[in-house]
Protein backbone atom coordinates (compact mmCIF):
# COMPACT_ATOMS: atom_id res chain seq x y z
CA UNK A 1 0.00 0.00 0.00
CA UNK A 2 1.88 2.97 -1.43
CA UNK A 3 1.50 5.34 1.20
CA UNK A 4 -0.32 4.06 4.34
CA UNK A 5 -1.34 7.67 5.24
CA UNK A 6 -3.03 7.73 1.76
CA UNK A 7 -5.56 5.38 3.36
CA UNK A 8 -4.76 6.13 7.05
CA UNK A 9 -8.11 7.04 8.41
CA UNK A 10 -10.19 5.95 5.53
CA UNK A 11 -8.95 3.00 6.07
CA UNK A 12 -12.16 1.55 7.80
CA UNK A 13 -14.18 3.87 5.73
CA UNK A 14 -16.27 6.81 7.53
CA UNK A 15 -18.97 5.66 9.62
CA UNK A 16 -22.53 5.42 7.68
CA UNK A 17 -20.79 6.08 4.36
CA UNK A 18 -20.27 9.67 4.90
CA UNK A 19 -17.47 11.41 7.29
CA UNK A 20 -17.14 12.89 10.76
CA UNK A 21 -18.44 16.26 10.94
CA UNK A 22 -14.21 17.39 12.31
CA UNK A 23 -12.75 15.48 9.20
CA UNK A 24 -14.47 17.72 6.54
CA UNK A 25 -11.85 20.28 7.09
CA UNK A 26 -9.18 17.96 6.03
CA UNK A 27 -8.88 17.93 2.22
CA UNK A 28 -9.21 13.94 1.94
CA UNK A 29 -12.42 14.09 3.27
CA UNK A 30 -14.29 16.54 0.64
CA UNK A 31 -16.11 16.16 -2.12
CA UNK A 32 -14.56 14.10 -4.94
CA UNK A 33 -11.39 13.05 -2.76
CA UNK A 34 -13.47 11.28 -0.42
CA UNK A 35 -15.33 9.66 -3.68
CA UNK A 36 -11.58 8.33 -4.76
CA UNK A 37 -10.21 7.59 -1.31
CA UNK A 38 -13.17 5.67 -0.72
CA UNK A 39 -12.70 3.58 -4.35
CA UNK A 40 -9.21 2.50 -2.58
CA UNK A 41 -10.40 1.41 0.63
CA UNK A 42 -13.49 -0.73 -1.28
CA UNK A 43 -9.66 -1.92 -3.88
CA UNK A 44 -8.20 -2.76 -0.37
CA UNK A 45 -11.05 -4.66 1.55
CA UNK A 46 -11.18 -6.56 -1.51
CA UNK A 47 -7.90 -7.96 0.01
CA UNK A 48 -8.45 -8.02 2.75
CA UNK A 49 -11.45 -10.49 2.60
CA UNK A 50 -9.73 -12.79 0.80
CA UNK A 51 -7.30 -13.24 3.79
CA UNK A 52 -10.53 -13.12 5.96
CA UNK A 53 -9.35 -10.26 7.53
CA UNK A 54 -10.34 -6.44 8.76
CA UNK A 55 -9.14 -4.00 6.07
CA UNK A 56 -7.58 -1.98 9.29
CA UNK A 57 -5.80 -5.26 10.44
CA UNK A 58 -4.88 -5.38 6.54
CA UNK A 59 -3.46 -2.03 6.59
CA UNK A 60 -1.52 -2.46 10.38
CA UNK A 61 -0.01 -5.94 9.00
CA UNK A 62 1.03 -4.18 5.46
CA UNK A 63 2.98 -1.52 8.12
CA UNK A 64 4.51 -4.05 9.77
CA UNK A 65 5.81 -5.94 6.61
CA UNK A 66 7.84 -2.42 5.39
CA UNK A 67 11.18 -3.69 7.31
CA UNK A 68 12.22 -4.14 11.24
CA UNK A 69 12.88 -0.71 11.59
CA UNK A 70 9.10 0.00 10.85
CA UNK A 71 6.29 -0.16 13.82
CA UNK A 72 2.94 0.31 13.11
CA UNK A 73 1.22 2.84 15.76
CA UNK A 74 -2.28 2.67 16.15
CA UNK A 75 -4.47 5.06 17.84
CA UNK A 76 -8.27 2.94 19.06
CA UNK A 77 -10.23 5.00 20.64
CA UNK A 78 -12.63 1.99 21.85
CA UNK A 79 -11.83 -1.53 23.50
CA UNK A 80 -12.90 -3.46 20.60
CA UNK A 81 -10.97 -1.60 18.09
CA UNK A 82 -7.74 -2.00 20.10
CA UNK A 83 -8.43 -5.72 19.96
CA UNK A 84 -9.40 -5.65 16.18
CA UNK A 85 -5.55 -3.83 15.60
CA UNK A 86 -3.54 -6.26 17.46
CA UNK A 87 -5.07 -8.93 15.33
CA UNK A 88 -3.13 -7.65 12.57
CA UNK A 89 -0.23 -9.06 14.48
CA UNK A 90 -1.13 -12.50 13.61
CA UNK A 91 -0.75 -11.23 9.95
CA UNK A 92 1.78 -12.67 7.74
CA UNK A 93 1.84 -10.97 4.24
CA UNK A 94 3.38 -13.15 1.66
CA UNK A 95 5.33 -10.92 -1.24
CA UNK A 96 1.87 -11.85 -3.22
CA UNK A 97 0.06 -10.54 -0.35
CA UNK A 98 2.40 -7.56 -0.73
CA UNK A 99 1.67 -7.10 -4.91
CA UNK A 100 -2.03 -7.22 -4.32
CA UNK A 101 -2.33 -4.71 -1.59
CA UNK A 102 0.33 -2.38 -4.22
CA UNK A 103 -2.19 -2.93 -6.85
CA UNK A 104 -5.18 -2.09 -5.09
CA UNK A 105 -3.74 1.41 -3.60
CA UNK A 106 -0.73 2.40 -5.40
CA UNK A 107 1.82 4.82 -4.37
CA UNK A 108 0.51 8.32 -4.59
CA UNK A 109 -2.94 7.05 -5.05
CA UNK A 110 -4.64 8.90 -2.60
CA UNK A 111 -6.32 12.11 -3.09
CA UNK A 112 -5.95 15.24 -1.23
CA UNK A 113 -3.19 16.80 1.00
CA UNK A 114 -3.30 15.83 4.71
CA UNK A 115 -3.85 18.77 6.19
CA UNK A 116 -5.13 22.16 4.62
CA UNK A 117 -3.00 23.99 2.78
CA UNK A 118 -2.20 26.76 5.74
CA UNK A 119 -1.23 23.71 7.81
CA UNK A 120 0.74 21.95 5.23
CA UNK A 121 2.73 24.59 5.00
CA UNK A 122 3.95 24.68 9.01
CA UNK A 123 4.97 20.70 9.12
CA UNK A 124 8.34 19.73 8.34
CA UNK A 125 7.69 16.20 8.06
CA UNK A 126 4.88 16.66 5.18
CA UNK A 127 7.49 18.01 2.64
CA UNK A 128 10.01 16.55 0.77
CA UNK A 129 13.68 17.16 2.30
Amino acid sequence: MACCRAASSAATGPRNGAPRRARLRFPRFTSSNLEHNLALVDALRAVADTKGVSVAQLAIAWVAAQGEDIVPLVGPRRRESLSEALGACDITLSAADLALIEAAVPTGAGAGQRYPQQTMGELDSESAS
